[in-house]
């Protein structure tokens, strides 16, 4: 196997363990292998198991959700062999590690490695394989669990040693531009949201991805109309780090005019289960299927999400102020669908009322509408701004 004797990347050790609890923690995060065989290896405090979110065959990014297991802030480091930058974080009701691949890959195979032959921790462990390997690629006869085993003593940890800048571990943001095709949306003097909207939405994506920190999804990039729901799946299948549902308010009086942001009222919470299928990672994360466990991670899954909403609406609305008056209520609480996924941070912006002449100025000005979305790119910026543990081989 390629792995054994090769190089073996120097990776995070979390900083003050947490203390002992049911789950499981995130001990350490080591890297071994080459360009034709990556082994990726999680030390774990207690047993755990694992669900792939992402394989990586269409953008090279490998996404991978441990349930119930817990990680001290964030990790991250560079990569080696099919690896070009790895994060380990908090993910929808647990840790998340996170692969952006230097090749194309294929996840080759995952199992967890119990308490042995001197190593007092569990070992979760994901080798990859490149798609295309090397001719000269020594094909093994011994069995491939034996190989695993035997091969993961040969990877060696070393001093964890801050680097001063982030890795270049893009988040994913997915923006909603409202209404669609079918449903214009609320009527300005000049026209209808939906138009404003998807302006709006090609600007923010613009932005974001000029400054490379961002993989940007779009639930519809045309005037067509998408399905409440499926806007809701497009969120939950990119494992987006945060959704943006842009609209514009509007009202019987003309003359008012504002900003909002909605977050997800508790009362509409139950209703976010029904984006969890039979399949579902939430429904495997239990010991044997045990439906009790499934159901208790889903509910301290969806309190995360809201309070991660809640942190990202407060932010928001503090930097579109500079560029747009508030509403004298600005932070609100509904039910409205596409604030529904249960593990997706969602907010619905509402940038203005297309029905004050104002605020529909700003909207249709290319200009105006710009820098309005340059205070939302902001406003991500600031977000995603805590500072992560780091590590560099």
């Amino acid at each position: 196997m390629a792995l054994v004797g090769a190089a073996v990347g120097c990776l995070a050790v979390v900083a003050g363990a947490q203390a002992a609890g049911s789950g499981a923690d995130v001990l350490k995060v080591r890297l071994g292998g080459d360009r034709t065989e990556t082994r990726i290896v999680i030390d774990l405090s207690r047993s755990a198991s694992g669900k792939v979110a992402s394989n990586g065959a269409e953008d090279r990014r490998v996404v991978v959700n441990l349930p119930g297991v817990s990680i001290d802030g964030g990790l991250q480091g560079g990569g080696l062999g099919l690896v070009k930058a790895w994060v380990v974080d908090d993910g929808p009701g647990g840790a998340r590690l996170r692969l952006d691949l230097a090749a194309d890959a294929t996840i080759k195979r995952r199992f967890l490695l119990p308490p042995a032959d001197g190593v007092s921790n569990y070992r979760y462990v994901i080798d990859l394989a490149a798609k295309a390997p090397a001719a000269t690629q020594v094909a093994h006869s011994e069995p491939a669990v034996a190989r695993a085993e035997s091969s993961v003593a040969r990877f060696l940890s070393a001093p964890v040693r801050p680097t001063k800048a982030a890795l270049p571990m893009k988040k994913v943001i997915v923006i909603d531009a409202g209404h669609g095709g079918k449903d214009p949306g609320a009527r300005g003097a000049d026209g209808n949201e939906k138009d404003v909207t998807l302006a709006a939405a090609r600007a923010l994506k613009s932005q974001l991805e000029r400054t490379g920190r961002y993989k940007v999804v779009m639930t519809r990039d045309t005037d067509v109309y998408v399905d409440h729901g499926v806007r809701v799946q497009i969120a939950r299948r990119a494992d987006a780090d945060l959704f943006i549902s842009l609209h514009a308010d509007s009202g019987s009086d003309p003359s008012l005019r504002g900003a909002s942001v909605y977050t997800l009222a508790d009362r509409a919470i139950g209703r976010s289960a029904k984006f969890v299928s039979k399949d579902d990672w939430f429904m495997q994360a239990g010991s044997h299927g045990d439906n009790g466990v499934s159901t208790i991670l889903l509910d301290l899954t969806q309190r995360m999400t809201r309070n991660r909403s809640a942190s990202f609406a407060e932010v928001l609305l503090n930097r579109v102020s500079d560029h747009q008056p508030l509403l004298r209520r600005s932070h609100r609480e509904a039910g409205l669908a596409v604030l529904l996924a249960p593990d997706v941070p969602a907010v619905l912006l509402e940038m203005g009322f297309i029905t004050n002449a104002e605020d529909e100025a700003v909207l249709r000005d290319p200009s105006r509408r710009n820098r309005l979305m340059s205070s939302v790119g902001d406003a991500i910026d600031d977000y995603f701004g805590q500072p992560t543990k780091l590590a560099s081989r």
